[in-house]
């Protein structure tokens, strides 16, 4: 294998890796409540299925047909206790209400106090991100320094690929900050 060849296999590793890490942090900041109903809120919840931990996806469908309404329709009507159930025991706050067909989430208004703890938490998410980001740069540079103590990458490719793999890592940290600013100015929306 070409020097060459080998730095841009590991470029490419350290892009897609970089690239998971991102859509990660995104999917979890969609699963952060806001003052907006989203289907995505639901995303994390399992529901106990007959003794089953299973996905609420799985199990019903979720709609949001209004800003401040999300809707539960279950494939199997014997499974909305299940439901109501899971939701009341999920950090989300919200209350289930059902007319034996459907589960219906008002989404209230956040106050002030709860904006500013979902402000913390999406930050949190965004510094792990972040952190994930690093250590897979890190992971990148130790394997390139190892390959250049074994020969089989020359100084020069080592310094041009840690070059790349830190503009890589910047433009990654850089859409996580930009998820993350988007989310803070959903949460403080009012």
């Amino acid at each position: 294998m070409s020097t060459e060849g080998g730095v841009a296999e590991l470029l490419a590793d350290a892009r897609a890796r970089m690239s998971k890490s991102v859509e990660s942090v995104a999917h979890e900041l969609a699963t952060v409540r806001t003052g907006r109903a989203s289907p995505a809120l639901l995303d994390r919840l399992t529901v106990d299925y007959y003794g089953a931990q299973t996905p609420l996806r799985q199990l019903a469908s979720v709609a949001a047909p209004e800003a401040r309404l999300l809707t539960i329709q279950p494939y199997d009507r014997s499974a909305i206790a299940a439901i109501e159930r899971a939701i009341g025991e999920s950090d989300l706050g919200l209350t289930p209400s059902n007319d034996g067909n459907m589960i219906r989430l008002v989404i209230p208004e956040l106050t002030g106090e709860r904006r500013t703890e979902l402000v913390k938490v999406v930050k949190g998410l965004a510094e792990e991100g972040r952190v994930a980001v690093r250590n897979i740069r890190r992971d990148i540079m130790h394997e390139l320094r190892r390959r250049k103590g074994e020969g089989a990458v020359s100084e020069d490719d080592e310094h041009r690929a840690e070059g790349g793999l830190q503009q890589l890592t910047d433009e990654h940290v850089a859409e996580i900050d930009r998820l993350l600013k988007h989310k803070e100015a959903e949460i403080l929306e009012i």
